[in-house]
Parts: structure tokens; sequence; C-alpha cells
């Protein structure tokens, strides 16, 4: 059992550490503020455990069958996407052009928190490839002679728990730099860059067969 486990957050570290949509939203996010990026976290990590508990009730693999249902999903994930890199990239351009505050917007005014979390969330929901990953992943560290439903929630579980301290990191940092990357140009550059990646992935998903 113990074996399983550490080689179960050895995985989830590689998974954690492969960039995606995800951390791309998270690092933009933590730009605003660290109660954003921590709440975008949480959210991306309540996507992570519904895909989970997903899988273990043998739900994903529908999804894997139908190729109409994936197909969907596809697509409102590539809109979700392209709709986060225009945001981003509109947000650069008012930076640009003096259409919002400096310091006092970039410092004291966040989000609100309902609005980070659900970004977060909505990213992973709406990423089909992250509903066929689970159902691929999590049978693997299921130890024999164990009931599968209540392990594979429970690893859903535990895999978020981690990540949420992995991304958790990440939000630390980006905190920590927030002296040199909240000056005007650097925040600018650092959205439409963002903005740039989460557009492109959004038509890469939407031209993924």
């Amino acid at each position: 059992m113990l074996t399983s486990l550490l080689a179960f957050l050895g995985a989830c570290t590689l998974v954690a550490a492969s960039p995606g949509p995800s951390t791309v939203l998270i690092v933009k996010q933590s730009l605003r503020s660290r109660r954003s990026g921590f709440l975008t976290v949480l959210g991306n990590e309540t996507g992570v455990f519904v895909w989970g508990v997903v899988a273990a009730f043998g739900l994903s693999a529908l999804l894997t069958a139908s190729e109409v249902a994936y197909d969907v999903l596809r697509v409102v994930g590539a809109v979700v996407l392209v709709w986060l890199g225009a945001r981003a990239l509109w947000q650069a351009r008012r930076t640009e052009q003096g259409g919002e505050r400096g310091d006092g917007d970039w410092e004291g005014v966040e989000q609100r928190g309902w609005a980070s979390y659900r970004g977060g969330l909505l990213l992973n929901l709406a990423n089909p490839k992250a509903a066929v990953f689970a159902l691929s992943f999590l049978p693997q560290f299921v130890p024999k002679d164990v009931p599968q439903l209540p392990a594979m929630v429970g690893l859903a579980a535990l895999w978020a728990l981690y990540e949420v301290g992995y991304y958790g990191l990440y939000v630390w940092c980006v905190g920590r730099l927030k002296t040199v990357l909240s000056r005007a140009g650097v925040r600018r550059r650092l959205e439409q860059v963002s903005g740039g990646v989460l557009l492109l992935l959004g038509l890469r998903m939407a031209l993924d067969a």
C-alpha cells in the first residue's frame, strides 16, 4: 500500500509539472493576487476530483466511447480557452491604453472569488482529455484485493489535495515576485503572453480530432 501511494504521488508530481492550460491560468490569476490564484487552484482541483469520481464510476468510459459526446465537450473546452485568451489580450490592451488604474487596480482590486474559482473549475471540466486521462491514470494505482470504487475515489481526493499544495507553491512564488511583476509594462507583457498561449491552446483543442 505504501509503495503504491509513493508511486502515485510521484506520478501526480509529473502530471502537475507538465505545462498545460490550467498552469497558465493559475499563473495568470496569481499575477492579480494570491487570493485569485489560490481560488483558481481550488476550482481546478475541484474539477480534478470530479473527473476522478466520474472515472471511478466508469462514466468516463462512456465519454471515451461516444465520439459525439467527446467532440461536444472538446468544442466547449476550446471555446472556454479562446474566451479566456481573448479576455487576457483585451486586458493587456486596456493596460497599454491606460484604461485601467495602475498599482491600485493591480494590487488592490481583485476579481470576485467566485469568478476565479469558476474559471479554474470550468477550464478543467470542459477538457475531455482530463476525463479520459483520469480513467486511464487512477486504476493503475489501485492495489490488488482492494475495492476499486472507494479506492479510486480516495485516490482522486488525494490527487486533488496534492495538486492544491503543488500549485499553491506557484501562487506563493508569483506573490513573492509581485514587486517586479506589478510594473505596468511587465504586467501587460505577461497578460499578452498568457492570453496568446490560452488562445493557441483553444485553437489546438478545436482542431484536435
